[in-house]
């Protein structure tokens, strides 16, 4: 009887003829409007994101073999800050560009976006600054999906579900996980809350742009595959204490992110900032003796799924990231998050009483929930990248780190939707970099 009743409400047959044949053609519009839309997405942003990936493999190879090029940081850091500086004002926010876009439109995001933060993530790589790879990808996802606003005459409302496609398939395409960059872009931008009038046009962009990427040939880090674990009330509060470190340590990346940001701005010349930070990156490198915390880490992140870390890999990684990316070179925040969550979750298994994969893959996305407030992209993110087994140790990691975390996070334009708890209701409609 349920079933039959549901069917006679999605097939409109309670509206009268007429009204029940314009329901019909204005859904089959929608659907047609968005299919095209999406499919030129996920075509624009995959193929940048292929060409994103392989160039930013070849760097990463090339400077692992001439090691002797990190202490040319600073030089790259300056041409980073001339480029930005003089080219690229407008679009130096990257990612609070394009959210700022979405809660209120400025203008279309300049297409000179896209070479400038694709040149700018390989300078910084190939010079051995740490940063990650998803800024860019889906700061050229939105930026070219932007282009289609004037191209077809979109309407402002339009525009804003372009973006978020955008920025769902650009996260999508870069790491391999359609559905979390489908609920990234719809959850990213608005913290708390998830905008469902964009649910359409998010998953097609983010399953097409991954499709895009895989065609050309371009392939995706394999992760291990997390074994099924009981579910038990010991493993569950452990998960709860894990979750709440994963948390306060993804609040203390953004804080100190943010921290030393402020700190560079200080300095009147722009093109200085990453100069000075470079030198100071360098200094790490060279005082540390290691290359093992610059670039993305993947190498890192797999080995922590196989064998507890020491402390010091993930406060390492939190401190050279934040000060690459706070003084003003070019990359994503995620990957190097994942590293941080990984090891920090390795270390864990020495003294917490769960399985060393299992830790480090919900410090993976757990810890990423909390700086970016996407609980439920992170969970299906680790779904996609670990399996379904541990699905429930996952999830719940991301939830409570992303409570944890607090109202604040690495993309200051996020606008608070639905405070995390009442105490802090006055708090919504608020963007972060105003707290």
């Amino acid at each position: 009887m349920l079933a039959f009743m549901v069917g006679r409400i999605l097939s409109f047959r309670w509206l009268p003829a007429p009204l029940r044949a314009l329901a019909i053609t204005s859904h089959l519009l929608f659907l047609s409007r968005w299919v095209l839309l999406s499919l030129l997405i996920g075509t624009l942003a995959g193929t940048a994101s292929a060409v994103f990936l392989v160039s930013l493999d070849w760097v990463t190879r090339w400077r692992e073999l001439h090691l002797w090029v990190i202490g040319l940081l600073p030089a790259a850091g300056f041409v980073i800050g001339l480029a930005y500086h003089y080219f690229g004002s407008r679009v130096v926010r990257g990612n609070n560009l394009i959210l700022d876009e979405i809660h209120a439109p400025q203008g279309l995001i300049p297409l000179r976006l896209v070479p400038l933060v694709l040149g700018g993530t390989l300078l910084t790589h190939l010079f051995g600054g740490s940063a990650g790879r998803e800024g860019t990808a889906v700061q050229m996802g939105g930026a070219l999906a932007d282009q289609l606003t004037h191209l077809f005459r979109l309407r402002p409302r339009d525009r804003r579900l372009l973006l978020i496609a955008g920025m769902s398939a650009g996260f999508a395409s870069v790491f391999g996980t359609p559905l979390a960059g489908a609920v990234f872009g719809l959850e990213v931008f608005l913290l708390g809350s998830v905008r469902y009038d964009a649910i359409l046009p998010s998953f097609l962009a983010a399953i097409s742009a991954d499709y895009v990427t895989r065609a050309w040939g371009v392939g995706h880090t394999h992760y291990p595959q997390l074994e099924a674990f009981s579910i038990t009330p010991l493993a569950l509060i452990c998960t709860l204490i894990v979750g709440i470190l994963f948390g306060l340590v993804a609040r203390s990346f953004a804080t100190l992110t943010h921290w030393i940001s402020k700190r560079f701005g200080r300095i009147g010349y722009p093109p200085l900032r990453p100069v000075i930070g470079g030198v100071l990156v360098v200094a790490f490198v060279w005082g540390l003796g290691t290359t093992r915390y610059i670039g993305l880490g993947v190498p890192v992140i797999v080995e922590a799924f196989h064998t507890p870390l020491g402390p010091a890999d993930f406060a390492w990684k939190l401190l050279l990231t934040a000060l690459t990316l706070g003084c003003g070179f070019k990359g994503g925040e995620v990957t190097p998050l994942f590293f941080i969550g990984a090891a920090l979750g390795s270390a864990l298994s020495v003294v917490v009483p769960l399985p060393v994969a299992l830790l480090a893959g919900m410090g993976f996305v757990g810890v990423f929930a909390g700086a970016a407030n996407t609980p439920l992209a992170c969970t299906l993110m680790g779904l996609e990248l670990f399996g379904v087994q541990a699905g429930v140790y996952l999830g719940l990691a991301c939830v409570v780190a992303y409570l944890f975390s607090g109202h604040g996070g690495i993309y200051s334009a996020q606008v608070i939707g639905q405070a995390k708890h009442p105490r802090f209701g006055r708090q919504q409609g608020k963007r972060l970099g105003d707290l």
